[in-house]
């Protein structure tokens, strides 16, 4: 079994940008055997920093998962009416802008590779909620939008993150799974396409919403119950105030145990919650999207601690996938 690896979170390149660093880096990824491919950040153009160099480096088999979290919290920096979802028109047809931008860097992706690489894109239901106003009906209409253009085969998927909650202050604070749900259950039905929409459940975000453990595994559930669960990424979150910060959108990586020596001893992310999570999907080998985000302290930390974090996070995946 192989995975989609959220490795820009583990990348050497915390701030700043070294390319003979994170050719390094990306070396050792390739070395990993059960990395099917990268769940890549968008911010606006194919790589952050350099093109050219993520061409040249990249494994020619892997597969890519966009992600659009980065540019899009990077936008609401600027400007907090951004966002798909947003009920000012400006602020979303902004965010169409982006999302056309994150269309062109896909096929400029699959062109130097000559295949459809990309796999699904996951997009992000902004602007902030407590900052801005949104809805089910801005989300459809950039929705209906963006079904229009050629994804060259990339499922358009939702990445459910933390909803505004009264319990406590948000990290993200965009729609409810509900709303969302609604939404792409909505569509589907009534555009028959090939394209159909999908959900991609967050742990830790989901974590991060509910203070449960038990929180992710409903949204796999509710997900799932809708007919639309299209991925599981593993990425934890803690409430102790550790190098990763007590409740932070941090992807801390999994609890330190007898089998997991390179882990977090606060994380909430067990090996036994993400196998009941595993468990909970009805063909988990079936998802698109299946995989772990894993962020690495100290910032300092050398390639190789980074690397045998990753891999101790990936054989979690595999001791399920084994039995």
């Amino acid at each position: 079994m192989k995975y989609t690896l959220g490795a820009y979170a583990a990348s050497p390149n915390h701030s700043g940008w070294d390319a003979a660093l994170e050719t390094a880096f990306y070396n050792e990824l390739k070395a990993l055997p059960n990395v099917k491919g990268l769940e890549h950040p968008f911010l606006g153009r194919l790589h952050q920093h350099d093109d050219d160099w993520f061409l040249a480096n990249v494994a020619p088999d892997w597969d890519y998962v966009f992600t659009c979290i980065p540019g899009i919290m990077n936008a609401l920096g600027q400007n907090p009416l951004f966002g798909i979802a947003s009920d000012d028109e400006a602020g979303r047809l902004a965010a169409l802008d982006f999302m056309q931008q994150a269309c062109a860097a896909i096929g400029k992706l699959n062109a130097h590779l000559g295949r459809a690489a990309v796999t699904a894109i996951q997009i992000q239901t902004a602007p902030a909620r407590h900052k801005a106003s949104s809805s089910r009906a801005a989300l459809m209409a950039s929705l209906n939008t963006m079904l229009q253009w050629d994804w060259q085969g990339a499922k358009i998927v939702i990445e459910h993150c933390d909803a505004l909650v009264d319990s406590h202050a948000p990290s993200k604070g965009f729609l409810t799974l509900g709303d969302e749900l609604e939404v792409i259950t909505q569509l589907n039905t009534q555009l028959n396409t090939k394209q159909h929409l999908g959900m991609v459940i967050n742990w830790g975000r989901s974590v991060f919403e509910t203070r449960r453990v038990e929180g992710a595994l409903e949204h796999i559930q509710a997900a799932q119950a809708a007919g639309v669960l299209s991925g599981v990424m593993f990425s934890g979150v803690s409430d102790q105030d550790s190098e990763y910060g007590a409740w932070r959108d941090s992807h801390q990586p999994p609890k330190q145990s007898a089998l997991v020596q390179h882990g977090e001893p606060g994380s909430w992310m067990t090996e036994q919650a993400m196998h009941n999570c595993l468990a909970a999907c009805n063909d988990p080998q079936a998802l698109p999207v299946l995989g772990a985000k894993i962020g690495i302290r100290p910032h300092s930390a050398a390639i190789a601690q980074r690397i045998s974090i990753v891999r101790d996070t990936l054989a979690i995946l595999d001791r399920y996938f084994s039995h």
